[in-house]
């Protein structure tokens, strides 16, 4: 089985979030409480499913303070202050948007991290350069942002939950990856 184990290990290599039979949330939950960390999240096209996947796990209050639905540009900009402009620019579902609404929200919540998410769910909406499962992510920790364009096909429910899991994904190797670095230095 070690053996197995081992290889398994080399071929997954960092898609390998803990040999433990533990959600994602709850991983997050113990690093965050343990490393004293607090999260918001800025959700449009998620509507809300990465909050409400958090707060599912007891005891998430600790670390997770609160996040804004901002599905209307008026939102993202009025609430969140995305600036108009790279709205108008680039769109609700880019790069600009998505980093601006998770400093936004970091800021409103004062967290140390945050998550964003703006995409195209489906059925409908998409268009040639952005077709219906677009999705952009960013995740912050602190100064530090990353963010990302996914394609998740074109199933709504999908849509959702992959763009949830692939967020919180983000964020959980990014903190991991950001703690570790800094234990090193």
């Amino acid at each position: 089985m070690a053996e197995q184990k081992n290889k398994l290990l080399k071929f997954l290599g960092n898609n390998i979030f803990s040999e433990e039979d533990k959600p994602l949330e709850i991983l997050i939950k113990d690093f965050f409480e343990k490393h004293e960390l607090t999260l918001s999240v800025a959700e449009s096209c998620t509507g809300g499913n990465i909050a409400h996947q958090l707060t599912a796990i007891p005891g998430s209050s600790v670390y997770f303070k609160g996040g804004v639905v901002s599905y209307a540009n008026e939102a993202k900009e009025n609430v969140l202050h995305v600036n108009p402009f790279d709205i108008k620019q680039h769109g609700a579902v880019s790069q600009q948007v998505v980093e601006q609404m998770a400093k936004g929200v970091q800021k409103i919540f004062n967290t140390d991290c945050s998550i964003a998410t703006s995409g195209i769910a489906g059925p409908s909406g998409g268009t040639e350069s952005k077709p219906v499962g677009t999705v952009w992510i960013a995740v912050c920790y602190k100064e530090k942002i990353k963010s990302g364009k996914f394609l998740f096909g074109q199933n709504r429910e999908n849509n959702i939950q992959r763009a949830t899991n692939t967020a919180l994904s983000m964020l959980y190797e990014l903190v991991t990856n950001f703690t570790k670095q800094l234990q090193q230095d």
